[in-house]
């Protein structure tokens, strides 16, 4: 089928459309691609360097509170529907796909217009504006949490997970942890901020390292780059247990070696960690829109995934918590049992199923 796809802002919208359009390679099913993005946009950077054909549409985003902003909005959105058609014409798709993002709203918009097949996939448990404008003109959307539902007409919903989910889930151990220099066959603890590192969550594991490095278990802090050489000259010299790094490019590839992870709730972290069945602690970014790491969290919290704590209440108490959680055996086996009934392992065909119903449906 000849296909495209529209996604950006965040490494969130972007994987996820990635990890669609290797599976529709892999099964044959992929004619042509071509992806829509913007010049700035992570996805000018993240997409060529795939391989994917790319080109841009220039549009911003709605700004929530009433702004004269909004004009230029509407202005440039309009000059985006131009430019969308033009390429609908030119590059003539069996079906459009959006993985949410302002940048998949032209040419989302432009072909249901035209009676072009539709599909949007909401990562989160809140829906994106983009997304929750589409839904109204778009033939199918595909969910992740059971929460967004109501925000979306409900004849269209269908529930896929997040296509990141079936990249990762035939990943086995590997012994990658020799790399960092730490033991294969140990119980590794992993702390992950994000890309950029979190702050607060970097400051609670510096303090809870000494601690740590007693327990009995392994620890591989993942710090941020960009906050790399002021954690280090926080440190002391630290055992062979414990090893700081500024970021791990491959990070799914030594998922399968963890026995726990502490980290923020993006729709891509939690796709992983359900899809591989590996116990959290889910620290929420409390600087997202409409706290949905929070919610997304706590979709794991409610199931026993995952332990959910607020940023505000890191505290003290933070490493016997860890501690505790770690030498609990019974309990981790527990939370990876919960962690993979939330699993959605065939996540990719399951939206490819969907674009398949989409484009019958004409």
């Amino acid at each position: 089928m000849r296909v495209i796809v529209s996604g950006g802002g965040t490494g969130g919208h972007i994987y996820p459309a990635l990890a669609l359009l290797e599976q529709l390679k892999a099964r044959q099913l992929l004619d042509e691609v071509l992806y829509i993005g913007t010049k700035r946009g992570l996805e000018s950077r993240i997409v060529p360097k795939a391989g994917i054909p790319f080109e841009t549409i220039e549009l911003q985003g709605f700004k929530r509170k009433l702004s004269l902003d909004n004009v230029k909005t509407v202005t440039v959105f309009l000059a985006g529907l131009s430019k969308a058609k033009k390429i609908l014409k030119e590059f003539q798709p069996d079906v459009v796909v959006g993985t949410g993002g302002y940048v998949s709203g032209a040419i989302l918009f432009e072909a249901a217009r035209m009676h072009i097949p539709t599909v949007i996939h909401e990562q989160n448990s809140v829906a994106g504006v983009t997304n929750k404008f589409l839904s109204r003109f778009v033939d199918k959307i595909g969910i992740v949490f059971p929460e967004v539902a109501a925000a979306f007409p409900a004849k269209k919903i269908a529930t896929v997970g997040n296509p990141r989910a079936q990249q990762v889930a035939q990943l086995k151990p590997n012994d990658r942890l020799a790399d960092f220099g730490l033991a294969p066959k140990q119980r590794t603890l992993l702390i992950f901020g994000g890309s950029r590192g979190a702050p607060k969550i970097n400051q609670a594991a510096v303090d809870a390292l000494p601690a740590f490095s007693q327990a009995g278990f392994q620890t591989l802090f993942v710090t941020g780059r960009r906050h790399f050489e002021t954690i280090k000259a926080q440190l002391p010299t630290l055992p062979a247990t414990v090893k700081v790094v500024p970021y791990i490019d491959d990070m799914p590839a030594i998922l399968p070696d963890i026995a726990l992870v502490i980290g923020r709730s993006g729709a891509t972290s939690i796709a992983e960690l359900t899809a591989l069945g590996i116990p959290s602690i889910l620290i929420p970014s409390p600087n997202v829109t409409h706290n949905h790491q929070m919610i997304n969290a706590q979709s794991l919290g409610k199931a026993g995934a995952a332990l959910v704590i607020p940023e505000p209440d890191l505290d003290a108490s933070f490493a016997d918590t860890v501690i505790a959680l770690m030498q609990d055996d019974a309990r981790l086996i527990e939370m990876t049992r919960a962690a993979k009934s939330l699993g959605v392992p065939d996540a990719s065909d399951r939206l490819i199923a969907l674009m398949q119903a989409a484009i019958n449906a004409h």
